[in-house]
């Protein structure tokens, strides 16, 4: 195949992949001083909110499978990120965040954080909260469409 522009209708349906795809690459590059590695920030994210989680419920939330998470979790684990703990009534273990967990996340939060700052300040013309808001829009429609 030469260059696939027969299977879009228009050249922004192609541009809007090729985006998609570069946002997609990015997530495996690592600030070099980042503590924690991707899965464990993502689950540490979600965890984030205060509610502590099963395998299960952080295998839909994160849209992977729950093998995948076990693993990742395990990692969290031995890392000292995670606690896992029983509920009375409930079969399932409960994960959530400890100290350590938690001043990790944070401290790899405040370095994303500062990493968008620089890149608003360089998205010129832009507007992040146009952006917010088109994503936003973009993601909610996406998901109409399952």
């Amino acid at each position: 195949m030469e260059n696939g522009d027969e299977i879009w209708p228009s050249a922004v349906h192609r541009d809007v992949v090729e985006e998609l795809l570069r946002l997609r690459r990015r997530r495996h590059v690592l600030d070099p001083e980042a503590v924690l590695d991707s899965s464990a920030f993502q689950i540490l994210w979600l965890l984030s909110d205060g509610r502590a989680r099963t395998l299960r419920e952080l295998s839909v939330d994160l849209d992977l499978e729950q093998s995948t998470v076990n693993r990742q979790v395990n990692a969290a684990l031995r890392r000292g990120y995670l606690e896992r703990f029983q509920v009375s009534g409930c079969v399932s273990w409960m994960h959530r965040p400890t100290s350590v967990g938690l001043e990790a996340f944070r401290h790899d939060g405040r370095r994303r954080a500062d990493r968008l700052n620089r890149v608003f300040a360089d998205l010129a013309p832009g507007d992040p909260e146009a952006l917010l808001t088109q994503l936003r829009a973009f993601n909610d429609a996406y998901e109409r469409q399952d």
